[in-house]
């Protein structure tokens, strides 16, 4: 036990490998035909927090036999691996159709010994208390850190007289049953909430949440018409830098070098949805500069100084906020920092990494000064104040995040975009007064999302804490009372541990061959 606490004076410490068969072998009672189904349990079929188990899952004896851990009813299954154990990932076997089941590798197998209740050891170690503990004691590299064997065998736990045993466990099924299903109302509000976000999003940046607006106000200027402003600003932008390398380069514009000026990239609007009267699409590459960044582990050659900087990675850039939570540092040239240097307004994209978190991003605000990006982290800066970053990004994060997936290209282990793919990114461009109007409607909105779900989530929290609070008085020996005629624990230990030295003790049987008549 990782607490100092008084039991009862029936009851008695012990360690698990006491009162369970840690990680037994399974003999396989059914037919052993390969092609046989039988259950299997991969980790992703426990839930968290002790919330169940799903056996429904089938595959041929043959696949699993070898290379997978096998249980029984009744088995209690604890991952052993970071961070599934942190997370709760238990379980209890239910009944099997073929009596064995098979499952990952990053279980552990607990069997509890005659009269010892599987949900005794399940519930004493679904407490915050034990995991904590059980993660001080973890071995191995970073990310492969697992509970060993050993360390679990030697966990104390405290034992209640069985017929206690049984009393406690009806009384946290009673207790906990209404808790449970209160938290998992809460968890199915907060996902309800989570997926009209994305709802109010999706209306925002296609015009639906305007569109009574727009029945009484007329823009003086149309989103193409904004577009074309936009585009006579790329233009001017591109002809100033032009002219400054030949001044830089002490040379004299040539003729006709305005008509060396690359037009951005037109979106394809075949399959895109139609618009509100007065937006156009464009693509990324007309409305924004965009910039890859510094890669990590460029070598210098020492000639060229350089200075220690932070530096936004994928890691810090999510789907609709920025996790500044731990920003690292990075030597840069100052070529570097003065073209990768974020400015307020930039818009954040991803490059890749799992599928669905492609181009998934969020504008920056000034939150670090003097920061600047990573290669996998595209930035946008709008050339014209009047197109809105958050409205560009909402849009990334809500009809791009099905875009990006299918115009994302994958390898083995990654999914990607890349520049040319973040150039044809179609964005919908509103009138500028109604881009207002839009981030008007969006925030008030949100605010009213932001406490319903701060208020779901404390709800939440207090349920946890409430639940560890009852278990913690049910293995403390206070959620029911003591019954002096109980056969006490220690009694109980004793006879466990004879019957095993019995089974040690005894010879092992052989078949013998029949005598010849």
């Amino acid at each position: 036990m990782s607490e100092s606490v008084t039991l009862p004076s029936t009851w008695a410490l012990a360690p698990l490998s006491g009162i369970a068969d840690i990680n037994p072998r399974s003999f396989c009672p059914v037919p052993s035909a390969v092609g046989e189904p039988v259950h299997f349990v991969p980790m992703s079929a426990v839930t968290e927090e002790f919330g169940g188990i799903d056996v429904s899952a089938r595959r041929p004896l043959g696949d699993v036999q070898k290379g997978y851990t096998s249980f029984l009813v009744n088995d209690v299954l604890l991952a052993k691996i970071t961070p599934c154990m942190e997370n709760g990932k238990l379980a209890v076997v239910p009944p099997l159709q073929d009596q064995l089941a098979f499952g990952s590798t990053e279980f552990h197998v607990l069997r509890a010994m005659d009269r010892i209740q599987p949900s005794w050891l399940a519930y004493f170690l679904s407490q915050s208390t034990f995991r904590k503990l059980a993660r001080q004691n973890m071995t191995g590299s970073a990310g492969q850190l697992r509970v060993s064997t050993t360390w679990l065998a030697e966990a104390l736990i405290p034992v209640a007289p069985a017929t206690e045993q049984s009393r406690i466990v009806a009384k946290l099924e009673e207790l906990l049953e209404g808790l449970d299903a209160g938290v998992a109302e809460l968890k199915a509000a907060r996902k309800k909430l989570a997926q009209y976000r994305q709802s109010l999003l999706k209306a925002a940046v296609e015009g639906e949440l305007t569109a009574e607006w727009r029945q009484h106000n007329r823009p003086t200027e149309t989103g193409a018409q904004l577009l074309e402003r936009i585009l006579t600003e790329r233009r001017a932008r591109w002809e100033a830098r032009q002219l400054a390398k030949f001044k830089e380069q002490g040379k004299t514009p040539p003729k006709d070098w305005q008509k060396k000026y690359t037009e951005p990239v037109q979106p394809d609007t075949t399959e895109l949805p139609q618009l509100p009267e007065g937006w156009v699409w464009a693509s990324l590459d007309m409305l924004g500069e965009i910039a890859s960044g510094v890669a990590k582990g460029t070598k210098r050659d020492g000639k060229v100084p350089v200075r220690e900087v932070p530096y936004l990675r994928v890691a810090n850039v999510q789907r609709g906020y920025l996790d500044l939570s731990e920003v690292k540092s990075i030597l840069a040239t100052e070529r570097d920092i003065e073209e990768l240097t974020l400015v307020n307004g930039d818009v954040l994209f991803n490059e890749g990494g799992d599928r669905d978190k492609l181009g998934r991003g969020w504008v920056w605000r000034d939150e670090v000064a003097g920061c600047i990006h990573q290669n996998h982290v595209f930035r946008m800066r709008p050339y014209l104040p009047e197109l809105r970053p958050e409205l560009i990004s909402y849009h990334g994060n809500t009809f791009g995040k099905l875009w990006f997936q299918k115009a994302g290209k994958q390898t083995t282990n990654l999914a990607s975009i890349n520049m040319s793919i973040l150039r044809v990114f179609p964005v919908p461009v509103a009138p500028a007064t109604e881009q207002l109007e839009i981030l008007e409607q969006i925030q008030l909105q949100l605010d009213s999302l932001d406490q319903q779900e701060r208020a779901t989530d404390l709800a939440v929290k207090q349920s946890t804490a409430q639940r560890q609070n009852i278990l913690r008085a049910a293995f403390s020996g206070q959620l029911v009372p003591q019954d002096p005629a109980d056969e006490p624990a220690s009694r109980l230990l004793e006879r466990i541990r004879s019957e095993r030295a019995a089974q040690r003790s005894a010879p092992t049987r052989r078949g013998r061959k029949k005598e010849s008549a």
